[in-house]
């Protein structure tokens, strides 16, 4: 592998530490509420974007 792609890398210990870490700044009783929040983020985000491309597909419909 070339030397700047090693840190793109992520294993299962990054993944490991990563999850310890979120698990001492936020506490066992935020995680839930935090998933919920971005969940609700990532539904939002796409329904805005599904209503982008079907605007889009009716301008192209009506030229």
């Amino acid at each position: 592998m070339n030397a700047l792609t090693l840190p793109l890398v992520i294993g299962a210990p990054q993944i490991i530490l990563i999850v310890i870490v979120i698990l001492l700044l936020f506490g066992g009783r935020k995680i839930p509420e935090l998933m919920r929040g971005l969940g609700s983020g990532i539904k939002e985000f796409k329904e805005a974007s599904r209503d982008d491309k079907k605007e889009g597909d009716d301008k192209i419909n009506k030229k």
